[in-house]
């Protein structure tokens, strides 16, 4: 059975595909609700748990936090399948080329203290 934070990393990567953009682990778990962990060690957990369970979605997607990419590695093959561009890094590794135009900007999300103090004012 996937965690509840695998579902929700699963349907942030729904919309990433559905955009056609990628995005750094931090800011998918912030938009899932957790934290990426050091290292962004839960977020890997979470897409080994998409990959088992949900093979179809493109775990792909979710870049680290430096945007680094093993060459050619089946992420670093997949992106560049999907068109976006890597260029060069140190060693053994990729970078996004264009990181503005690929990755995915959510709006933010207020707090749920800051949703409800207006209401509370209201009365």
């Amino acid at each position: 059975m996937a965690s509840t934070r695998a579902e929700e990393v699963a349907e942030l990567l729904w919309e990433l595909k559905r955009a056609a953009k990628v995005a750094k682990y931090s800011v998918i778990a912030k938009r899932a609700g957790f934290s990426a962990g050091a290292n962004g060690k839960a977020m890997d957990t979470c897409l080994k748990t998409v990959r088992r369970d949900w093979p179809h979605l493109q775990w792909w997607r979710a870049v680290s936090d430096t945007s680094l990419v093993v060459k050619d590695s089946e992420q670093a093959l997949k992106l560049a399948e999907a068109g976006i561009t890597l260029k060069a890094g140190k060693d053994d590794t990729m970078i996004l080329a264009a990181p503005e135009d690929v990755l995915m900007e959510w709006p933010e999300v207020p707090a749920p203290e800051a949703v409800a103090a207006p209401v509370a004012e209201a009365k």
